[in-house]
């Protein structure tokens, strides 16, 4: 029986609603997620079990010789026995803790079989299922874990030989959005908008047998919709060769069962500050290299700035901002012949002062930064501001018509409006993707008035970004961006910057003043 998305989605949903009496819905995914992998997985083990014993005589073969014949035709990974040996011997898929359902400990037997799948099966899945707080009675009743396991239990078996991968990919990209609905600023943690995702993989356009990089890669979003883009170019996603690093275990965790659920193995998720310990290294020591990096790192985060890292071109962020950091790692990242990134940046990157212009300079004196595309306000889970995509090419291998400038686009009134936030088309994302892909006369404009997809672009040569003193605020270069450009986002930057040399000076002055002996100065 084939099973339909809206089917498999509906049922899982009624799982996930189970929890409306104990969580908030912004901590449904920690629960839902490792239980539909379990499910997942225990199903999948199952399905090749029934294949294996239909083709094979288990008389002709001892113990030994079964297991190896299972495990090298058959099985691509392993669900163990719980309590091997004895009367309490039993397998550790889903099913056996169902027929147990009703007994006291029902979260105690989940998390003993969730860490034997983890330990029988280090390569594949460790630490896999995150911290899994939900199997405490204190933080989740047993009676509610056997509702959510009863309910997901009435969705359809969840293998290759009842749904397509595609289907099962889409279920859980439903959840995650659902959740990220639900859950509001906190989703940011997590999960970037699919729309945005795809606008920035369409403009790096990952090529078969490629590796992609996410260095802060959330739920692994931007990694399985570069393998969907090159399916969909007619290319075989399942070549590319998948790295991401995450800070939060329990996220790191989401990521590697949405990979695994989108039939995605070639990967590697690994768990870490990628500013701070870079888990993805060459022998020597320095960071590893990469053929396409995307990102879009937490906006302004406040960090402790290197000390002496080879990272630092044009210098050190400032401590109360990582987003130049996050660039300076991603350009360590690209690899020389053909590397590319593109990342989400709050628009105050493109003008703030300070350590960031050191760093504005030297990557625009480098010749790296190939485009700015502006997107619209409210798009994103976590902040309101608008932000722009800064895309990224390794030294010297920029297009020969696009060297010794940036690309300015500007995509800002592009969007729909949607419940909670502003979405992007795919009329808008095709559109802004022929922007980014025009060519361009010696004014910089485009060559042909009907190739820039409706929106506004130009490219801008370094000569006019030195004369602006490297602002790169998309107004200064393309007009009817100008008075759109003060938004509140960057008013709110501009103050900022503005309030903090007020400071100084008035610290300044109240030193003078203290120093000629004037006290009691009252501004």
């Amino acid at each position: 029986m084939t099973v339909t998305q809206q089917e498999i989605e509906n049922r899982l949903w009624d799982a996930a609603d189970e929890l409306r009496v104990a969580l908030p819905e912004a901590q449904y995914s920690s629960v839902v997620f490792p239980l539909m992998f379990w499910k997942y997985l225990s199903d999948t083990w199952e399905h090749h079990h029934e294949e294996f014993l239909a083709e094979n005589d288990l008389n002709d073969l001892s113990a030994e010789e079964a297991h190896e014949i299972e495990y090298r035709d058959y099985q691509l990974f392993e669900i163990p026995f719980i309590h091997p040996g004895t009367v309490q011997q039993r397998r550790a898929p889903w099913s056996s803790i169902l027929d147990t359902i009703t007994q006291p400990g029902l979260g105690q037997r989940a998390r003993a079989s969730l860490q034997a799948i983890e330990t029988a099966n280090p390569g594949k899945f460790s630490r896999l299922f995150g911290s899994m707080t939900w199997t405490s009675e204190e933080v989740l009743s047993g009676e509610v874990l056997a509702a959510v396991m009863q309910a997901m239990d009435r969705t359809p078996k969840m293998h290759e030989g009842n749904m397509s991968h595609d289907v099962l990919g889409g279920a859980y990209e439903y959840l995650l959005k659902r959740f990220s609905d639900g859950s509001g600023t906190r989703a940011g943690q997590f999960f970037t908008p699919r729309e945005v995702v795809e606008l920035i993989v369409e403009v790096l356009d990952p090529k078969g047998y490629e590796s992609v990089y996410d260095p802060t890669c959330g739920s692994g979003g931007m990694l399985i919709a570069s393998a969907n883009l090159l399916k969909a170019h007619g290319g075989r996603g399942y070549t590319l060769n998948l790295y991401g690093q995450e800070a939060v275990p329990d996220t790191a965790g989401v990521a590697r069962m949405n990979l695994f659920m989108h039939n995605l193995t070639q990967f590697k998720v690994e768990v870490g500050d990628t500013l701070k310990d870079p888990r993805f290294k060459k022998p020597d020591g320095s960071v590893a290299q990469f053929d396409v990096i995307l990102a879009n790192p937490p906006y302004s985060l406040k960090w402790k700035p290197w000390t002496n890292d080879p990272r630092a071109i044009g210098g050190v962020a400032p401590q109360s901002s990582a987003d130049w950091a996050f660039v300076q790692h991603m350009i360590a990242s690209m690899d020389p012949k053909k590397g590319r990134a593109g990342v989400v940046l709050p628009h105050g990157v493109l003008f703030r002062g300070g350590q960031e212009a050191a760093i504005r300079q030297r990557v625009l004196n480098d010749d790296f930064l190939e485009a700015v595309i502006g997107l619209p306000a409210n798009l994103f889970y976590s902040t309101a501001i608008p932000t722009a995509i800064l895309v990224f090419r390794a030294a010297g291998t920029k297009a020969p018509e696009r060297q010794g400038g940036v690309l300015f686009v500007d995509a800002s009134k592009r969007f729909s409006k949607a419940k909670n936030r502003n979405i992007l088309t795919d009329a808008d994302i095709a559109d802004t993707v022929t922007a980014y892909n025009s060519k361009f006369d010696a004014d910089g404009n485009p060559v042909d008035p009907d190739s820039d997809g409706g929106l506004t672009a130009r490219f801008v040569p370094s000569t006019e970004i030195v004369a602006n003193g490297y602002d790169l605020n998309i107004g200064r270069y393309i007009k009817q961006a100008a008075a759109e450009s003060e938004d509140l986002g960057t008013l709110i930057d501009a103050y900022n910057l503005a309030r903090a040399e007020r400071q100084k000076t008035e610290a300044r002055m109240l030193s003078v003043l203290a120093d000629a002996g004037i006290e009691g100065f009252d501004e």
